[in-house]
């Protein structure tokens, strides 16, 4: 089914950390739309996963986008996250994976690149997702598509999760939006 379901969905945010994020063009955009994807994410329960690129130079995850207890954080030295075992252990499965981070032609691009290798179903939150100029993260954006990664925005995936105005959580899901 070419649509996102959330039943069958987990949400992986790429290193959204502190000391790279004011890097980022349009940072606070991409943040905002990211928050968005990890608000749904929670009020429909879905699997949620962070990464953190050597944390100890690059610091934790934002605050807006701060891991709650019993979210995954999964730190990283490899650009790829598929590399670390703890990884690809944790995004096993038959899950869509919808995918949103910095820096997109980096550690989102290589990361997207093992998860389609490895088999999965990636979708990238194009707005949710950011590099220091706009030309690496365009041409991130293309080599995923060009892969077999399908290019969404926040609201596409959060219309598709919900499928239907009658959803219980649609009123919740549709603050996110306004």
């Amino acid at each position: 089914m070419p649509t996102l379901d959330a039943s069958t969905s987990h949400l992986l945010l790429i290193d959204f950390q502190a000391r790279l994020m004011p890097a980022i063009h349009d940072g606070d955009t991409v943040t905002t739309q990211a928050a968005k994807l990890l608000s749904a994410a929670r009020i429909l329960d879905l699997p949620r996963s962070y990464t953190e690129q050597n944390a100890e130079k690059l610091g934790g995850t934002v605050a807006n986008l701060a891991p709650e207890q019993g979210e995954t954080v999964l730190s990283k030295m490899s650009f790829d996250a598929c590399r670390n075992s703890a990884v690809t252990e944790d995004l096993s499965g038959n899950a869509t994976l919808i995918v949103a981070g910095c820096e997109a032609h980096v550690c989102v691009l290589q990361t997207v690149l093992g998860l389609l290798d490895r088999g999965h179903r990636v979708a990238v939150a194009a707005d949710a997702t950011g590099s220091r100029t706009p030309a690496n993260r365009d041409a991130a954006l293309s080599r995923m598509a060009a892969h077999g990664a399908e290019i969404v925005t926040t609201e596409m995936v959060l219309f598709e999760w919900l499928g239907t105005a009658e959803h219980a959580q649609f009123r919740a899901i549709m603050q996110l939006i306004k």
